[in-house]
């Protein structure tokens, strides 16, 4: 086992604005320029802008995506009661914190976007397994989030302007005019905030937050208002006995399901971050915070509605429309839409990009990829992805089943194995003599781990058979794949070194 570099290297001068001097594209002395871009890059210490409130903000506009009440609001209607949805989402949170703060602490100590922090692991090129498959879902993702929003905002302008009702009458591949229109006028904002960076999505972020959760709170207001402040506590069939507690296990779990993405890619944004402390206090205050407050919106949407007329609500948007006055419905449809653009900035535009520029670093930057990771959002028509079960259900949940195994991986690897030591400068180097170069650039314990994990996890996800414990694919994928990693041969060659990213780093913004 190597042990040449136990200690970080403090010796290496940095370069020039983290970048040799009008080269913006040229890889340093020492790196590949199939492996390195400015994008790619380290970041240097000095200067992250990340702090507690910022970690904060994304879990409160992440939080509250229009696909995320769906799927909660579903628990009340398949029989949880309110204490039930309350208790499956602190045991989520309670999860999710220690997942998110493990693989946050990655991104802050190395500086490193995820498709360089699985070349630890995966290997300088087998990390492009890992990006690849995060990076598809998350393009899927946006296209149907976008579409989401923009059905809010055809909503919107037929009920500003009733005269645009006549454009729905006309369809274009599955999406009528004012659908089209709306999409278009989502995307291209979209495309434009992402241009500007990083930065730029963590001041949109930092004010979205505050809105939604006004907003929130006054929808919530309004329908306790409605029903004389008293809910529903149940659709009327709750569950009891072990079948109850399984069903609050398995919510909790198909909620930590939904952030397996973001549990996978968290070091895109904690790599920024100004220490790891900023990282756990943003997480203790606003993964069990948002969620509760996200929680008890749920209950109060759906018991209320239920009270009401005894439905079942699909998403807020359904309350929305009923505002009766115009500027408020306005108000809220707005909200809704700004929370939705943060949604998908932070869990469905960022890895792609990242992706999309570990795939061609010498073609593509982040604003190129951003562009490119947009443009195929539009071209998959994700409304028609999202009006179909089968593509939902099959094809995103299979990809979906396999992002836990990945997470098994790379977690084994950096923690157990090589107990947080990493040689950063080598994450960007070809040669065969380096220690994530493995056999041409491949970890074959990586793979040999991975595809056994991620087939058990995705028959457990997608076979009727195993519907029973579905909820727990990613679980089971995740720690299936990390024993395998740990017992097949090789654990002794593994380097520890750990040598700093400072001399090869760009500034964080």
């Amino acid at each position: 086992m190597t042990t040449a570099h136990n200690a970080v290297r403090t010796d290496e001068a940095p370069l020039s604005d983290g970048i040799p001097a009008g080269a913006a594209h040229t890889a340093p002395t020492g790196t590949s320029s199939r492996l390195y871009s400015p994008d790619l890059a380290p970041t240097q210490k000095a200067g992250r802008s990340w702090g507690g409130y910022n970690v904060f903000t994304l879990w409160a506009n992440d939080v509250h995506s229009l696909g995320n009440y769906a799927f909660a609001i579903g628990l009340f209607a398949l029989g949880m009661g309110v204490w039930d949805i309350l208790g499956a989402f602190v045991l989520a949170s309670v999860f999710l914190f220690v997942l998110l703060s493990l693989s946050g602490y990655m991104g802050a100590k190395t500086g490193v976007p995820f498709p360089v922090m699985s070349r630890i692991a995966f290997g300088v090129r087998g990390a492009q397994v890992p990006a690849v498959i995060r990076g598809g879902v998350a393009i899927a993702w946006f296209g149907i989030q976008t579409y989401l929003a923009s059905s809010v905002l055809s909503a919107l302008a037929v009920s500003v302007a009733p005269s645009l009702a006549s454009w729905q009458d006309t369809s274009v591949l599955g999406l009528d005019l004012l659908g089209w229109v709306s999409f278009l006028v989502l995307w291209v904002v979209q495309v434009l905030i992402v241009s500007y960076g990083m930065d730029v999505i963590r001041k949109y972020v930092a004010v979205a937050a505050p809105a939604v959760l006004i907003t929130f709170v006054a929808l919530a207001g309004w329908m306790l208002w409605r029903v004389d402040w008293s809910i529903a506590m149940d659709a009327g069939s709750p569950f009891t006995g072990a079948d109850r507690w399984l069903h609050i296990l398995e919510a909790a779990a198909l909620w930590v399901v939904i952030y397996g993405t973001f549990v996978l890619n968290f070091c895109d944004f904690t790599r920024s971050a100004k220490n790891n402390r900023s990282i756990l206090l943003g997480n203790l205050v606003g993964i069990p915070l948002n969620m509760l407050f996200f929680a008890g919106i749920v209950v109060v949407l759906s018991g209320a509605q239920f009270r009401l007329d005894g439905e079942v609500i699909s998403n807020p948007a359904d309350i929305v429309q009923e505002i009766p006055s115009t500027p408020l419905l306005a108000l809220a449809s707005l909200s809704l839409i700004v929370l939705t653009v943060a949604v998908n900035l932070m869990a469905n535009f960022v890895a792609p990009v990242y992706t999309l520029v570990n795939l061609f670093p010498r073609k593509l930057d982040f604003r190129k990829a951003g562009v490119v990771s947009a443009a195929i959002g539009l071209v998959i028509l994700p409304w028609n992805l999202y009006n179909s079960p089968v593509v939902v259900d099959y094809f995103l949940g299979g990809l979906g089943a396999l992002l836990g195994p990945a997470f098994g991986i790379v977690m084994a690897d950096y923690w157990v194995l090589r107990r947080t030591r990493v040689h950063v400068p080598h994450l960007y180097t070809e040669d065969p003599a380096a220690t994530y170069a493995y056999r041409r650039g491949v970890n074959p314990r990586a793979l040999a781990a991975l595809l056994p994990s991620a087939a058990v996890a995705v028959v457990i996800a997608l076979v009727p058979y195993f519907s029973g414990i579905s909820g727990f694919s990613w679980f089971i994928g995740a720690i299936l794949s990390a024993a395998l990693y740990l017992v097949l041969p090789g654990r002794g060659e593994t380097p520890v070194e750990d040598v700093d990213g400072e001399a090869i780093a760009v500034p964080s913004a």
